[in-house]
């Protein structure tokens, strides 16, 4: 793309804003006129969290944005629709090419002065099969704890943030305000099954220490670190991203400024005695939150020997129980303590496919007693 052609950086989100209302919008209208439909930039993309920056306009950024007509109308006039934009979109929005193309590298479009036709990012759908192709399945259906636990919690804040421009429909933004959280008890499982992980190698930092595997210590640290980021983004009701993203994510919640000092503290120190003192602080920390949620009865917060070793830990488990316990579903109580599915899966290229992700929780749901309901 030309920087000739370029302003300002304008935010991704506020330059589809203005994509849709003053070059989409109108064209719209003459080519569907008074065929209802909704507006929104939602989905994959850093501009729809509100990370984006310059940099990220060299590929999959600009004006793009969905349009969503009734299932009825989609046969009817979404080709018409698709040919219009292509035809008399402006070829240059607000300084960014509105025609995208290829790249090479799969299907990665980069923005891109044209003399012709515009290959233009307005998507035309259906709510119903935006949604499905999504996250796997229709909200509008209901959504079950299978569903809940199947989705990564990086698509479900692709889905629920971003903005809504038009919902001519009256279906967009009730689905995005039913996606917003967690119902409660699949929060207190999300919960219980964070703390669960950190239970599970807290002690680990100071065991690899203590036979002179610094390297190991600190990569035990640096997960544990990862996952006291998560679990704060948890109890603060935020869906955490994917990695890229997680620690400006983590920035906006409101412990970060008494927390991030310390957590930078534990990945930068070079023994494990004083990683594990700094983490030892963390936990104290976080736990601290965790009663101030009062969803279950007050944990005693501070740190202790890991049984007869000498290494410090919260013994992190015991807000796991805490949480369990507080569970009235008991589908949800009989399951393994692993959670929704990007607490068990790291794989990139699972976590971005919807069947892989809900053919990865099926496998634990299935485990359950009574069950949880399809995730097929």
């Amino acid at each position: 793309m030309s920087r000739a052609h370029m302003q300002a950086f304008i935010p991704g989100l506020e330059l589809s804003r203005r994509f849709y209302t003053e070059a989409v919008r109108p064209l719209l209208e003459e080519a569907a006129p008074g065929i209802p439909h909704s507006g929104a930039r939602i989905g994959s993309g850093s501009e729809v969290l509100g990370y984006d920056t310059a940099r990220s306009a060299d590929h999959e950024w600009g004006p793009r944005l969905q349009l969503f007509l009734h299932p009825h109308d989609v046969p009817r006039h979404a080709a018409h629709i698709r040919h219009v934009l292509a035809e008399h979109l402006p070829k240059i929005f607000h300084g960014y090419p509105t025609h995208f193309a290829p790249t090479g590298d799969g299907d990665i479009r980069v923005m891109q002065v044209t003399d012709g036709p515009v290959h233009h990012r307005v998507e035309v759908t259906s709510v119903s099969s935006w949604f499905t192709a999504a996250l796997g399945f229709d909200p509008a259906s209901g959504i079950t704890p299978a569903d809940w636990l199947a989705t990564p919690t990086q698509l479900l804040a692709e889905v629920t943030a971003g903005a809504v421009f038009h919902d001519g429909l009256h279906v967009l933004s009730p689905l995005r305000t039913a996606l917003r959280w967690y119902p409660h008890d699949i929060w207190l499982h999300v919960l219980a099954c964070q703390w669960q992980r950190v239970s599970q190698e807290e002690a680990f930092v100071g065991r690899c220490g203590e036979v002179g595997d610094e390297l190991g210590s600190a990569v035990i640290a640096a997960r544990l670190v990862r996952d006291l980021m998560r679990l704060c983004l948890l109890m603060d009701r935020r869906y955490p991203p994917y990695g890229k993203w997680l620690g400006s994510a983590f920035a906006r919640t409101p412990t970060a400024p008494r927390l991030t000092p310390v957590l930078t503290a534990a990945l930068a120190a070079t023994d494990w005695r004083t990683r594990e003192d700094h983490l030892a602080h963390a936990y104290e920390i976080v736990a601290l939150m965790h009663n101030q949620l009062e969803l279950t009865d007050q944990v005693d917060p501070t740190t202790r020997a890991y049984h007869s070793r000498p290494f410090r830990v919260l013994r992190a488990e015991r807000f796991t129980q805490a949480l369990t316990a507080r569970i009235k579903d008991p589908a949800l109580r009989d399951l393994p303590v692993v959670g929704a599915v990007d607490q068990f899966v790291d794989s990139t290229d699972v976590l971005g496919r919807p069947e892989l992700t809900r053919a990865a929780a099926g496998a634990v749901t299935l485990t359950a007693r009574p069950r949880l309901g399809s995730v097929m």
